[in-house]
């Protein structure tokens, strides 16, 4: 027996539909939910006429589409290859996209022979996303927005998964930590980044790289989409072709004129700093996506995450307690958390 819908999602269901016959004047022969995204947007595969499509469905009261319609042509004109967008109604939600397949970075880096020569056009792809012009659809993101994402990890993380207890000298080494952090990536030359430039987040499709998720890019630092690609969440690189990436980048933005000084030192420190930030706020998200949204898939994420802030902790004399808390403490605390969620 089939259980009933909630009135919410009958009602969502029977907009969805009624958006899809108006754009084909049929029904479609088959609508298949998507998995795997981590926000409030769901994606349904739509089978029509030995075609299939994408449809982005994002219920108004838990957000907007509009900023994807629009950075869609923002990306487009700057010559960046995001989905083609087919059909569009933004008040109602919807937005029926070409089906790029399957493939995503991801999906590709086991064959390692082709891992290098995909990253190099990934990096090659960077400076074309940096000269897209600011668009009033870019949220600010600015000092405040930088520590509101760095905060995350704290409430998320720390207090509300390990209810890990944060002490006064605490609160006033990761006020210094923050300082550091946002004038590190205010002191980079500001450009345009996608903001969330990893492996599942780029495909391949008909022998091109398509950027997808692009909804939430921003003008901030130049090494931020660097270091989402080379310091993957997801997938971690062998520390060689790390460090030839990591080189590579830096050639390729300088050349283009995107950074501000050409000390490859300060440049390594730069994008290390940036990483910190980022994994930071991952951390936290993924114990989030756990504890609000209700899923666990993101927890395994947790830990290489934190092994890559350790790391960079390690590197830095300032932030020595947070390499030692995270050693001693908070990564003891988050294998006891994921052992029992087994």
């Amino acid at each position: 027996m089939t259980p009933s819908l909630s009135p919410e999602v009958a009602s969502r269901a029977k907009a969805r539909a009624a958006f899809l016959h108006n754009h084909f004047h049929a029904d479609p022969q088959q609508v298949t939910a998507l998995d795997g995204d981590a926000s409030f947007r769901r994606y349904f595969r739509i089978a029509h006429r030995e075609n299939t499509f994408i449809l982005l469905d994002v219920a108004p009261e838990a957000g907007s589409v509009s900023a994807f319609v629009e950075l869609n042509k923002v990306f487009s004109a700057g010559q960046v290859r995001v989905p083609q967008i087919l059909a569009a109604d933004c008040a109602l939600g919807f937005v029926l996209l070409e089906d790029l397949g399957t493939q995503h970075l991801a999906d590709r880096l086991s064959a390692q022979h082709q891992a290098q020569e995909d990253y190099e056009s990934l990096i090659n792809m960077l400076p074309d996303i940096a000269r897209i012009p600011a668009s009033p659809d870019m949220k600010p993101y600015d000092a405040a927005f930088i520590e509101m994402e760095l905060d995350i990890f704290g409430e998320w993380l720390l207090t509300h998964w390990l209810g890990f207890e944060i002490t006064e000298h605490w609160q006033q080494q990761w006020a210094n930590l923050k300082q550091a952090l946002v004038a590190n990536m205010q002191t980079q030359m500001q450009v345009t980044m996608h903001r969330d430039f990893h492996s599942r987040n780029i495909m391949w499709h008909n022998q091109q790289w398509v950027v997808i998720d692009y909804q939430d890019a921003v003008q901030g630092p130049v090494t931020y989409d660097v270091v989402s690609l080379l310091k993957d969440c997801y997938h971690r690189l062998p520390e060689a072709q790390f460090n030839h990436l990591q080189r590579y980048s830096f050639e390729v933005l300088n050349e283009a004129g995107l950074l501000a000084q050409s000390d490859y030192d300060e440049y390594q420190q730069q994008l290390a700093l940036t990483g910190l930030q980022r994994h930071l706020k991952a951390a936290g998200i993924f114990a989030r996506l756990y504890l609000r949204d209700g899923k666990p898939g993101y927890l395994k994420n947790i830990l290489p995450t934190l092994q890559y802030i350790q790391d960079t902790a390690e590197c830095f004399d300032a932030f020595q307690w947070l390499a030692t808390s995270l050693q001693s403490e908070i990564i003891p605390l988050v294998k006891a958390k994921l052992e029992q969620q087994q």
